[in-house]
Formats: structure tokens, C-alpha cells, sequence
């Protein structure tokens, strides 16, 4: 029997594993050769593709056409966001493309819509941009309100804000903003480009602008300490330059004190004097006040969205004046009196603002007030013959106080009676008094056929706000006599306190109209004493008549104060913010020493 075969594979020769490592080899340099060129064309692609992204967010690529070029670049160019003290600048991309890749595309192919009208010629001349510009911005505004201000947020975050580095009023906004849900284009509306805002309504503004909860945010600590710090700071420098400005004071007192005894002693024939009331004021201390030229900004204007960004927290949250615009009064008188804002008819030479000296005193029985504040050089008003709206008073002082129950009055003080219809503000001309007999009680009165004069809301069937059927103010749509008595019975007037040269003093009181007359029983003087004038007043605190306001301890009272210089009349003043008055606790931003019963004459 043979043995079995065993069959052993014939091994492969040298050539043939050769080759198949050959060919395995080429395959995979194969699919390398695919995947690197894929690569390298992906990486071609997406660097041109992204190359001509960027090229069209260059500020050169944006102001390629002459409607971006000769309009909104030049109004950019004059703006912080073109040039400023850092040298950080942003172009049109910054604030009009997001960052983030997703919302980029998004927005380039919005764009496409853009270059569609341009190729219409929608825009092309200036007459139609104007037309345009309104619907243009909203749409800016809608879509950043959107993503919370998305774009500005790329370099600003109110999380890094130092409010040490801030005015005052910018701190509370955005301070205020963490918690109600604000976003930055809510109050930074036209801060590249001449803003349209003034065309919307006031729905349109409050629904473009309502807070939205879900852009709350917490408060960083680092804003706290900041804002901490930045008090601290102010507080010590307010409180170095009262210091300064009381020794300073002092000195003049003394000097002005001396002249006024040389007046009374006959040095200076027929000079007038001041009634010091027998209050040895050189024991009161002072409080600077400053009030400020307010041009047309009347009651209505500050409650418009429209015209006055800060309408929003007077009205929604009950905010005071004075606690936007407390610490700068002095800017905004600047601004106002050169005719920048507000101020249709400016005065050239018209001082902004006036440091007054405020000094006042309680003996439990009378409020005594003392007033003192600098002359000025006459700055004659252009539009009234030989320049002096009043000639014959060179300077006079006037106090308001508040009744409890004005409605807004702790929030704005004197200003609740200056309203856009009266004799030399705006829509005064628009306005007939004449109409409504009721105005004008007897021929006491009659100086009101003139125009109307401060009033509260109140008194009127309505107020318009934006005067689109008519004046804006509540005109001389005045409530029946009987609304009227209610009205004053339960606290509804200001109190109305005057001092003239040559004059007695005079009370009266504000509600359907200004009346000089029947009111609190006062006395009061001012003079000229140098390069200064000093004004006194004197105030029963319980007056006699109920209906009267009285000023008791444990309750605070809302006044202001009022300086007509260099021969000024109507709303041509200088005023404050408001103030709180109070006899004790610590509520009172006027500080009121108790004395002694002063000598009665």
C-alpha cells in the first residue's frame, strides 16, 4: 500500500508578494491622495469662501456704494464708534453682523434682500433715504432687541461695566437693567447714525423698548464694589468742597452782613435791605442748590417716551428727577441754553445755572428761609425790545411746595405746573383762554387773556401728552368750579412763595391757574448787596386757614425753588430738581436748624 500525499502550497515567489504589496500600497495612496486633496480643496474652499465672507465686512466693502458712503458713513464718522480717546474703533460690521457663525450667515442672507433694492434704486438718492430711514432702523432695532442686543454685546457687557468710570445716570440705568431685563439698543438708539426714534409713537416706543425677563441678569459683585467705590469717592469730594464753600461763604456772609448794617444805618441812601427775621443766620449752615435753565422742557415733554428716554422709569417705576439728573443739573443747563436741546429761542450770554445758597431755620411756630446767589453780567433777550423781559425787577426768588395730593409732585416737584400750553412755552399760540370764561375768576385775573399760566393736570378734563389733535397740555378743557373746590380740599395745589424788589412779599397757590393772592399770610424781602443778592422768607409752619398746607414733624414735603436774574420773566428761569423738606429725622435733603425764638417786631 503506497503511503499518502501530502500536498503543500506552493509558496509564493519574491514577485508575487511584490506585487501585492504594490498594489496594496497603491490603493491606500490612493485614498491618502483623495482624502489630502479633499482636505486640501476643503480647506481652498472654506478660506475663500470665508475670505469673501470677511470681504464684505470691511468698512470699505460697506461704503462701496454712495447711498452707504455719501449718508450714514458720514454721520458715523462723527461719532465715538469712528474715533475716540482709545483708538478702539468699530465698523459697520461690528454692530450690524454677529460673531457667532450661525447667526452670521443668517444675517448675510438677509442681506441679499438689501442688494436687491439696491439694484431697484429704492435708496439711491438722499430724499429717498430719508423717506426710508424710519423703516430701515426698525428693523436694525426689532432684530437687535431680538438677541439682546447680541452685536453691542461682542464688546460690551454689563457685566464688565466699572461704574466708577460712569456719570451718575448711566450707572442707574444699568444698574437697573441687571434686574428689569433691558437691553442696549433700548436707550442707544442713534449713537452711530441720526436716529429716527422721534417718528414712533409712544405705543410703537413702549413696545420696542418694554423690558423682556428673560435678558435679566444677576448683579456681578465687581459692579457692586465699584459702585461702593465711586459713592465713597463723591461723597468725600462733596463733602471737601462744602467744606471749602462754607469757609468761603462764611468770609462773604460777613462782608454782605456789613453792608446791609451800613444800609440800614442810613450809609447807603435809599439802598433796600433784608429782614433777617432776628435769625442769627451766621449759626445756620447753608446747602448749595444749583438750579439749571430748563428751556421748553415741560410737564408733557418729560413724560414722552419720545423725547425724554428717562420717561419710562418716571412713569413705570416712579422715579424722581433728581435721582437721574441730581449731580448734572450744571450740564444740562449748558446744554439747554446754548440751544442744542430744548431751547427754540436761546438767549446769547444767558448764564446755565445758579449755585444757590440755601439756608433755613425752625423755631416751632415759623419756617424761616434765607437765599443767596450771585448777579450776573446782562445778557439782553433778542426777542423782546430793549432786552428785559421784566424791567422792573432785576432779579426775583420764588418756592413751591407741594400739596399732598399732587399727583407726581414727590417725583417732579415744581415741574408738574409747567406744562407745553402756557404764555411763552411752545404751544402757548395754539391755545385761546379766552374760551373759558371759568379761568379768569375776577378782574384780578385778566392778565390771563395774555396766555394761560401754570396749572396742575389735575384741574383739567384731560391732558394730551403729544399734541396730535392739538396743543399738547390740557388747554382750557378746565374742570367744573365744584371738581375744582374737591380737588383743593383734599390737598390738590402748590403752594406758591415770591419775593420782588420793592415789593412785599407774596403767597398764592397753583391748581386750575397761578394766583398771587389768598395764600398763606408770609413775609419775605431781597436786595441786591454787592455782586450778590440776598432774599429772605418767613413761613407759618400751622397756618390758620385748614385748607392750607401745614408742615408738621414726622412728615416729609416736596419743594423747589425758582431764580428769575437779570430781568427774566415766564419760563426765561433758572430751577431745581426737587427737594424733600422735613422738621426732623434724617429724610430731609434741606437741613433745617432748630432755634430759638428769634425777637418778634
Amino acid at each position: 500500500m503506497s503511503e499518502p500525499r501530502i500536498t503543500v502550497p506552493a509558496r509564493s515567489s519574491a514577485s508575487g508578494r511584490m506585487k501585492e504589496r504594490l498594489a496594496s500600497t497603491g490603493a491606500r495612496w490612493a485614498l491618502g491622495g483623495l482624502l489630502a486633496a479633499g482636505f486640501v480643496g476643503g480647506v481652498l474652499f472654506w478660506g475663500a469662501f470665508h475670505t469673501a465672507v470677511e470681504a464684505t465686512n470691511t468698512l470699505e466693502f460697506c461704503t462701496g456704494c454712495h447711498v452707504m458712503r455719501d449718508f450714514v458713513y458720514k454721520e458715523y464718522a462723527t461719532t465715538i464708534h469712528y474715533q475716540n480717546r482709545t483708538g478702539v474703533k468699530a465698523t459697520c460690521s461690528d454692530c450690524h453682523v454677529p460673531k457667532e457663525w450661525f447667526p452670521k450667515m443668517m444675517r448675510k442672507v438677509q442681506a441679499t434682500n438689501e442688494l436687491w433694492h439696491w439694484m431697484l434704486g429704492t435708496i439711491d438718492t438722499k430724499e429717498k433715504f430719508e423717506t426710508k430711514r424710519l423703516e430701515l432702523a426698525t428693523h436694525v432695532w426689532d432684530r437687535m432687541k431680538q438677541t439682546d442686543s447680541l452685536e453691542c454685546r461682542n464688546c460690551h457687557t454689563l457685566q464688565s461695566m466699572n461704574p466708577e468710570f460712569q456719570k451718575p445716570r448711566a450707572r442707574k440705568v444699568h444698574m437697573d437693567a441687571f434686574g428689569s431685563g433691558q437691553t442696549c439698543i433700548d436707550c442707544h438708539k442713534g449713537i452711530a447714525h441720526n436716529s429716527p426714534r422721534e417718528r414712533l409713537t409712544t405705543a410703537q416706543i413702549e413696545a420696542l423698548e418694554k423690558p423682556n425677563p428673560a435678558f435679566i441678569r444677576p448683579i456681578p459683585q465687581t459692579f457692586v464694589d465699584g459702585l461702593a467705590r465711586v459713592t465713597a469717592r463723591e461723597e468725600a469730594e462733596a463733602k471737601a468742597r462744602d467744606e471749602a464753600a462754607r469757609a468761603a461763604e462764611q468770609a462773604l456772609r460777613a462782608r454782605i452782613e456789613a453792608e446791609l448794617s451800613r444800609k440800614a444805618a442810613g450809609d447807603a441812601a435809599g439802598a433796600a435791605s433784608v429782614d433777617t427775621f432776628g435769625v442769627d443766620w451766621a449759626a445756620v449752615p447753608a446747602k448749595t442748590v444749583t438750579l439749571f435753565y430748563p428751556g421748553v422742557s415741560s410737564f408733557e415733554w418729560i413724560q414722552v417716551a419720545r423725547d425724554h428716554t428717562g420717561a419710562r422709569g418716571f412713569l413705570r417705576t416712579g422715579e424722581r428727577c433728581s435721582e437721574c439728573h441730581g449731580k448734572e443739573v450744571k450740564e444740562i443747563g449748558s446744554k439747554l441754553v446754548s440751544g442744542a436741546k430744548n431751547e427754540p429761542t436761546p438767549i446769547p450770554g444767558k448764564r446755565p445755572w445758579i449755585d444757590l445758597s440755601v439756608q433755613a431755620a425752625q423755631d416751632g411756630t415759623d419756617l424761616f428761609l434765607r437765599f443767596e446767589w450771585s448777579d450776573t453780567p446782562h445778557a439782553p433777550a433778542p426777542f423782546v425790545e430793549g432786552g428785559k423781559m421784566d424791567p422792573q425787577h432785576a432779579s426775583k426768588l420764588s418756592m413751591m411746595i407741594a400739596g399732598p395730593a399732587v399727583a407726581r409732585g414727590e417725583q417732579g416737584g415744581c415741574w408738574v405746573t409747567c406744562h407745553h400750553d402756557v404764555r411763552s412755552m411752545p404751544d402757548a399760540a395754539r391755545v385761546d383762554p379766552s374760551g373759558a370764561p371759568g379761568l379768569v375768576a375776577d378782574a384780578r385775573d385778566a392778565a390771563i387773556a395774555q396766555g394761560l399760566t401754570k396749572y396742575l393736570a389735575e384741574s383739567r378734563e384731560r391732558i394730551d401728552l403729544q399734541g396730535k389733535d392739538g396743543p399738547r397740555g390740557g388747554g382750557i378743557a378746565v374742570k367744573s368750579a365744584s371738581d375744582l373746590a374737591a380737588l383743593r380740599a383734599a390737598g390738590t395745589r402748590m403752594e406758591l412763595l415770591r419775593v420782588r424788589p420793592g415789593r412785599p412779599a407774596e403767597s398764592g397757590s397753583v391748581l386750575a391757574q397761578r394766583l398771587m393772592e389768598g395764600g398763606v399770610p408770609i413775609g419775605g424781602s431781597i436786595a441786591q448787596v454787592g455782586d450778590r443778592w440776598v432774599a429772605t422768607l418767613r413761613r407759618p409752619l400751622k397756618p390758620a386757614d385748614s385748607g392750607d398746607i401745614g408742615i408738621v414733624p414726622g412728615a416729609v414735603y416736596t419743594v423747589g425753588f425758582a431764580v428769575h436774574d437779570d430781568f427774566a420773566d415766564a419760563r426765561f428761569h433758572h430751577v431745581s430738581l426737587e427737594l424733600r423738606l422735613a422738621l426732623d429725622g434724617t429724610a430731609s435733603e434741606l437741613p433745617i436748624t432748630s432755634i430759638a425764638p428769634p425777637p418778634r417786631r
